[in-house]
């Protein structure tokens, strides 16, 4: 199995510090909630009575979110994801969410596969500049949530490899994409 296909492992120490398995150190929620924007499934384990803390971890992921401004989830969301735990068995919303974002995640990773498939613009010389650079903006667009896992295309957005002969278009592209997040980042 891959590495990125199998869930990055962070063990949970009795001081409440949560430790990378994979890279040999000490990492913060922010840390985590990189890791899953850039595509990777995450399993947080306590070390001691090796419970699995992974759903109370992302769900403080987003509380923390929430409490800086970040709007993650609208209220009237929020008030059905309480109501739906008022429920006997947990009623539907659960299983409504899983869909919703599995369709999303899919749309994304048609949108990625149509930028590439039978596409005569593919041989243009700096496509793959610009393929990237809409893939940069359709990752601004939806708040970092990327294809799932193992599609092959995960949002992130991957440097251009420069041509002998388009270095300057190359360099044009890179400021307009800089400009384009510059004004994004305004836009939060």
């Amino acid at each position: 199995m891959a590495e990125k296909d199998k869930p990055l492992l962070i063990k949970r120490y009795a001081s409440r510090r949560l430790y990378n398995t994979e890279t040999s150190d000490y990492v913060t929620l922010e840390d985590i909630a990189g890791f899953i924007r850039e595509g990777r499934e995450v399993q947080i384990i306590d070390l001691k009575s090796g419970d699995d803390l992974t759903r109370q971890y992302l769900l403080q992921i987003i509380a923390e979110h929430e409490s800086r401004g970040e709007n993650v989830l609208p209220v009237d969301v929020l008030n059905d994801l309480v109501r739906s735990y008022m429920v006997p068995g947990g009623g539907v919303m659960p299983q409504f969410l899983q869909s919703s974002f599995d369709m999303l995640r899919d749309s994304q990773s048609k949108m990625a596969e149509n930028l590439t498939a039978m596409n005569p613009m593919a041989k243009i010389p700096g496509f793959e500049a610009m393929k990237a650079q809409q893939e940069a903006f359709l990752k601004a667009m939806t708040g970092g949530m990327t294809g799932a896992p193992g599609s092959g295309w995960t949002g992130a957005r991957e440097e251009p490899k420069p041509s002998s002969s388009g270095g300057e278009e190359l360099d044009e592209i890179k400021k307009q994409l800089a400009d384009l997040q510059d004004k994004l980042s305004k836009l939060k």
